[in-house]
């Protein structure tokens, strides 16, 4: 099962996982999207690596970190946790609601689209 975190959750849930290699927020949008609205890294690691390019760049990723994944609104990301998930990734979220949950609930200066 994948946990669901909300954006404000984000802090906690990382806190809450094994002491390793730092955290990480997988944002999976398109670079447009990117371009259009970002987060700032804040006690994380962004790494942006669109959806349908992780099977190929998984390598770029560490199973030992935990990783939080991020879309626009949760769908995209839920997919990619699921297949980070069956990839051995042991903690793994979905950030529910994606971006336009964040700019709503965490940072008001991200744009919303």
């Amino acid at each position: 099962m994948i946990d669901q975190i909300r954006p404000t959750e984000l802090g906690p849930w990382f806190s809450g996982k094994t002491a390793g290699p730092a955290a990480v927020v997988l944002d999976v949008r398109e670079p447009w999207e990117l371009q259009t609205a970002s987060v700032g890294a804040d006690g994380f690691t962004l790494v942006a690596i669109p959806m349908n390019q992780v099977p190929a760049r998984l390598a770029e990723l560490d199973p030992a970190q935990p990783v939080a994944c991020l879309c626009h609104h949760g769908g995209r990301s839920q997919q990619v946790a699921s297949y980070l998930a069956s990839k051995g990734f042991d903690h793994v979220a979905n950030i529910a609601g994606g971006i336009d949950a964040w700019a709503r609930e965490r940072d008001g200066s991200v744009p919303r689209y």
